[in-house]
Order: C-alpha cells, then sequence, then structure tokens
C-alpha cells in the first residue's frame, strides 16, 4: 500500500478542479482533495453499480428510517464505536454535502435575519453561509501562540470570553468547524463542553461541520459536541461525510446527525426545492467505504503524518522564518508568510514565481491575510518539488 501512496496518479484533463484549475506547469496544492486512489473496494462497489446500467432517480433527502436502512446502521454502529455515542437510525438525514448542510442550517435559523457567530480564520463557505439567508455574520477570532516560543509552530486557542462577549440576542447559530480548518486544531472535550455550555446558556443552536473526524493523528482525538451530552445533542446539527476520509467528495455524499425532531423539519423545509436527492453512485460508495475501507484508512493516515512530519521538518530547516501550524487533525498546513513580505501577496507570489498553487489565506476571514493554505495530502515527490520551488522562488527575489 504505502508503495500505491508513493505512485503518481496523473489527474490532469480528469475535469479535476485541483489539477485542471491551473496550468499544467503549475503544482496543485490547494483545494481539499488527497492524490491518492480511493479504496478498491469503493471502486469495486461503483463498478458494480455501473454495470447494472440503470441510473434512475435515487433516494432523496426525504428518505425515512427505514430506507437504506444498511448504511443507517452503518454510520449508528461507527458513532458507538468511535465515540460512544448512541443515535438512532432515525436520527440521520442524507446530504449531498456538507456545506449544503450548513447552508440549510442557516437558512432554517433566518425567518427574521439575525446573526451566525463563526470563528475565523475557517473555511470559506462557513463565512459566506451567513449572507446567503441574508443574515449577519458576527466573529469571534481564534488566538494564535507559541506554546513553545523557541518554535515557530502556531497554536490556535479559543478566547472564551471573546467568543460568549461575540454573542448578542440576534445570535441563533454557531458554526463550529472541528477538526478546525485550516489550522488543523483537534479541540478538546473541556473546550467543547465551554462551548457548548456558552450555546446552551444563551440559546444559541450548534451547526458542527466535523467533515475531517476520521483524518486525526495520534495521540489526539475527535470528539463529537453533540456527543458530549443529551441537552448539547438536542441543540445541534452534526455534519459528518466519507468524502475526505476515503477520497471521494466528488460523489457528493454527507449526512446530517439531528436528534431533535424540531430541527430536522426546519431543515427539511428550508432545503424545499433546493435540495433533492444524492448521486445515486454515491450511496454506495459511501457503504463501502465505510463498510470495507478501514485499513486502506490506516495506512493513508500513517502516510499523511508522515508527510505533516516531513513538512515541520522542512520548514524548520529551510525556511526557519516562517510561522505554521502542525495539524492534530485535516492534511491542511497553515503558513505565515509575513516576515517574508511577498509581494504583491503570498498566495500570488507562490502562483506566479514558484508555480506553485496554495490557498490564499485571505479568503479565510482578515486573519489570514499573510498565510497560505497547504494541502499536503499528495506523494512525498511532489510535496518536496513544491517546497523547493517556494524556497527558490523566495531566494530569487
Amino acid at each position: 500500500m504505502a508503495k500505491d501512496l508513493n505512485r503518481i496518479i496523473p489527474r490532469r484533463n480528469t475535469n479535476s478542479l485541483k489539477w485542471d484549475t491551473y496550468p499544467q506547469d503549475v503544482l496543485p496544492l490547494w483545494v481539499a482533495d488527497m492524490d491518492f486512489r480511493s479504496p478498491e473496494a469503493v471502486i469495486s462497489a461503483l463498478q458494480k453499480a455501473v454495470e447494472h446500467g440503470i441510473f434512475g432517480y435515487p433516494l432523496g433527502i426525504h428518505a425515512g428510517p427505514h430506507d437504506r436502512e444498511d448504511l443507517r446502521q452503518i454510520i449508528v454502529d461507527r458513532m458507538k464505536n468511535l465515540y460512544q455515542w448512541e443515535i438512532q437510525a432515525e436520527d440521520i438525514l442524507f446530504l449531498p454535502g456538507v456545506v449544503v448542510g450548513f447552508n440549510m442550517v442557516v437558512r432554517s435559523l433566518a425567518d427574521h435575519g439575525g446573526e451566525i457567530l463563526v470563528q475565523p480564520p475557517v473555511y470559506p463557505p462557513i463565512l459566506a453561509a451567513p449572507q446567503n439567508s441574508h443574515m449577519q455574520r458576527v466573529e469571534a477570532p481564534l488566538i494564535p501562540v507559541h506554546l513553545n516560543p523557541s518554535e515557530p509552530i502556531l497554536h490556535y486557542e479559543i478566547d472564551f470570553e471573546l467568543f460568549e462577549k461575540a454573542i448578542s440576542p440576534q445570535t441563533k447559530g454557531f458554526i463550529l468547524c472541528n477538526p478546525h480548518n485550516p489550522s488543523g486544531r483537534v479541540f478538546t472535550k473541556q473546550e467543547l463542553e465551554h462551548l457548548a455550555d456558552i450555546c446552551l446558556r444563551k440559546n444559541v443552536l450548534i451547526c458542527s461541520d466535523e467533515i475531517h473526524n476520521d483524518l486525526i493523528f495520534s495521540p489526539y482525538q475527535h470528539i463529537p459536541i453533540a456527543s458530549l451530552d443529551k441537552e448539547i445533542a438536542q441543540n445541534t446539527v452534526t455534519l459528518m461525510a466519507p468524502s475526505k476520509t476515503f477520497n471521494i467528495p466528488g460523489l457528493e455524499f454527507s449526512f446530517a446527525i439531528v436528534p431533535n425532531p424540531d430541527l430536522q423539519k426546519r431543515m427539511l423545509q428550508a432545503g424545499e426545492g433546493l435540495v433533492g436527492w444524492i448521486n445515486s453512485l454515491a450511496w454506495e460508495a459511501a457503504a463501502a467505504a465505510y463498510r470495507e475501507g478501514q485499513t486502506w484508512l490506516e495506512e493513508v493516515l500513517g502516510y499523511l503524518k508522515e508527510n505533516r512530519d516531513f513538512l515541520t521538518d522542512w520548514l524548520k530547516e529551510k525556511l526557519p522564518q516562517v510561522e505554521f501550524t502542525q495539524p492534530e487533525g485535516t492534511y491542511l498546513a497553515w503558513l505565515n508568510m509575513e516576515s517574508l513580505d511577498l509581494k504583491p501577496n503570498p498566495y500570488e507570489f507562490f502562483l506566479n514565481e514558484a508555480r506553485v498553487a496554495l490557498n490564499d489565506g485571505k479568503t479565510f476571514g482578515t486573519e489570514g491575510k499573510d498565510f497560505v493554505r497547504l494541502n499536503f495530502a499528495t506523494q512525498r515527490s511532489i510535496l518536496q518539488e513544491a517546497l523547493e520551488r517556494m524556497k527558490q522562488a523566495i531566494e530569487k527575489r
């Protein structure tokens, strides 16, 4: 398997957002998908579905608890095995994407305007969700600190006083991103309990984007915020997916865990006329991934950890003036280029001068102005070449 992960699979001219957005001389380390072949069980399930040869309308998001009972039970068992979280089959809503999910939640709260709280720097569609539903966005930024003053590694923390002060009587919801994108934080039980307590006291609904929940590096552990307590679960919509985990985001499959029937009803009403069904092939891929993909996932996580550690060591040695995160989860690194004063900005500098495409930090909020996000879920040789290109471009200024 390790050899397979090192093998470069050509992705240009495959309708790939990651590889076909930029010219062919650009190495893309930006959008969050992996350059690894999906589990063989997923590929086999898709091949079997294709051989059937009929691609009619699939089940919609209104599918009841007795539709796709196999997949519902897989998810129920998975939550219990991974997190000791007991949910019911009827708590699950199937959706075509996590972004769709949190926009449905926000829309469900938008009857008379109001505010949605977010924690930048954060995934750009989370920043956009309030405005999509004509609501106001309020912010309680995460705070970057150095746990070890002698190292350039950034660690993002929650300012709970700032978080609570940001909530007003007009604040209806809070979008939590955990594991956090782009900082890579995996929030602790104590942090999650504190956030949940504030939201319960202030009557603020929690929408928790947990799409990277399976991509966690030891010794860290993911904890769904809704698993902490039944009262918290009743005030939370949890969004998860096999898409990042098993590298199948193009199939568009995710799910919401919503133990509160009223929240479920409001979400479905918010999606009426906009969200109908899930790709028919995605059902089969999701079931196969969760049923048979664990060995693949463990090997991929090992490779990703090696890439993360390689990146950490490389930056410390070759670009010691650059601050960066060492992710506890996700395969995304967050690099602060402020000390280098790259013109016109770090994203454009690396694209134009190094021919490396990264994510522009400012799209994650004003706190990301001098940052870039780097996706290290690729072959080691590609990662190394991209880093060397970046270093050479800096040296040639």
